[in-house]
């Protein structure tokens, strides 16, 4: 008789354990390319320097949303398609999302390098951050190939039941990031440059170790020349299943494209200028990524779970999962909440000592705009769960109500009344509503996820 898969027999605590720690560490590292850069970046360039970073960001979020599109919608793929023992449907979906973020990777290469000054100026650069905006996001962007293969086979490897492989994937490439950026910044003198060439350099050796898993380590299917020839007409699948990451990642692009923009305007308007908010806010939220990252580490951990449970139909488990996964999500957000309220200036001064008025907005940043932390947690964790499950959907509507549906408008409506302040205070504003959604859709689906499986 054949063993059943762990993923459906060995206990829930120790199950999440096991997947979602080196989620956990991988996402984190992962989130600490970025940061890694504005850390020091901050030391040797100074802010307007890390101005160009959170220029550039949104700009790498949207090639990132692209390719979790195809990774993480092949990740959902595969543990459903396991569960249902259809292996060789599961190998098609995996060449399916690898065709498909590796070929995206290139066509937006191609495009950011020849419109990389108007998209620096759409996505909020001053003309003061401008320069630093053009040298840092030219070299990134021929790095971005190689984050796909990161952003995207992460998912697969994950999903394949192998997050260790991961994680030594991210912390080879963090490791080397962490330690070109101060030769290249302090040593050769390279500035902003220095920091984008320690980056890709440090993705090149993640990918690398990602294509070598994927042709001689995959433990659940085989990928093979003829596995990707019959992928292609597998990618409208995959693709649906990866939307709400999508559509995620998108509204983060056209939030953070909205808020630079704002914080441009109303800053100009301000006593803080229009460089201070847009560099502050950008180091606020690169440093909640860190703790969304636990958080999103956690839930794709758990995704496998959900998705391989779900497929045989043991709800019991799945439902476990859950609360699971919400409970600690929660705590690790309150967590946060209590670090940005009582000690906002120590965070803010590791990425550099500026002015008074820089010190000033930059605790603003933290205490405002991370007043309601603690809810964003279940509410990430929603989004990945109905995902895993097969309700792209809905998980699309969660993703949407807080970036776009409510910050969007928010972002632009409150600057009218509270001037470049209202753009923090949209924050907390968004994420009260955006968990009223969440409690609204689970009332209503809760019981009929239950009822059926739904097969992609």
């Amino acid at each position: 008789m054949e063993k059943e898969n762990i993923l459906g027999r060995e206990k829930i605590g120790k199950l999440l354990a096991k997947f979602a720690i080196p989620g956990i560490i991988s996402m984190v590292v992962n989130s600490l390319y970025n940061i890694v850069d504005q850390i020091f970046i901050g030391q040797g360039v100074g802010y307007l320097g890390n101005g160009a970073t959170t220029v550039i960001f949104p700009m790498i979020t949207f090639a990132m949303a692209f390719s979790l599109l195809f990774g993480d919608g092949s990740a959902t793929f595969l543990s459903l398609k396991l569960g249902e023992k259809k292996e060789d449907e599961a190998a098609r979906g995996t060449g399916a999302g690898i065709i498909g973020f590796v070929g995206i990777g290139i066509i937006i290469t191609i495009l950011y390098l020849i419109f990389l000054e108007p998209l620096c100026k759409l996505f909020g650069a001053s003309e003061a951050i401008l320069p630093y905006a053009k040298d840092y996001g030219r070299i990134i962007t021929y790095g971005l190939p190689f984050c796909a293969v990161c952003a995207g086979g992460a998912s697969i490897i994950r999903a394949d039941g192998n997050p260790k492989f991961n994680m030594i994937g991210l912390f080879a490439g963090t490791i080397i990031n962490v330690v070109l950026d101060p030769i290249f910044i302090f040593v050769f003198h390279w500035g902003v440059k220095g920091a984008a060439f320690a980056t890709i350099l440090g993705q090149f050796a993640n990918a690398v170790l990602n294509i070598y898993y994927f042709s001689k380590k995959m433990r659940n299917v085989s990928l093979n020349r003829f596995v990707f020839r019959k992928s292609i007409s597998y990618i409208p699948r995959v693709s649906k299943l990866g939307i709400s990451s999508f559509i995620t990642q998108m509204a983060l692009v056209v939030a953070m494209a909205t808020r630079n923009n704002v914080l441009v305007t109303y800053g100009a308007k301000s006593k803080y200028g229009s460089d201070i908010p847009v560099t502050t806010l950008g180091i606020t939220m690169k440093t909640f990524t860190i703790i969304m990252s636990i958080v999103i580490g956690l839930s794709a951990g758990a995704q496998p779970i959900f998705g391989y449970n779900y497929g045989s139909g043991k709800y019991d488990r799945v439902k476990k999962t859950f609360k699971l996964v919400a409970v600690l999500s929660t705590i690790i957000c309150t967590v946060a909440f209590f670090l940005a309220q009582f000690k906002p200036l120590a965070i803010i001064s590791i990425f550099g000592s500026e002015s008074d008025l820089y010190n000033e907005f930059a605790i603003k940043c933290m205490k405002i705009y991370l007043m309601l932390i603690p809810t964003v947690g279940i509410q990430i964790m929603s989004g990945i769960f109905f995902q895993a499950l097969g309700y792209p959907v809905q998980a699309s509507i969660l993703s949407l109500s807080k970036q776009i549906i409510f910050q969007l408008p928010v972002t632009i409506l409150l600057p009218v009344f509270m001037g470049v302040e209202g753009v923090l205070w949209a924050g907390p504003v968004s994420d009260v509503l955006a968990f009223t959604t969440m409690i609204v859709m689970f009332l209503i689906y809760w019981k009929k996820i239950f009822s059926k499986p739904v097969i992609a």
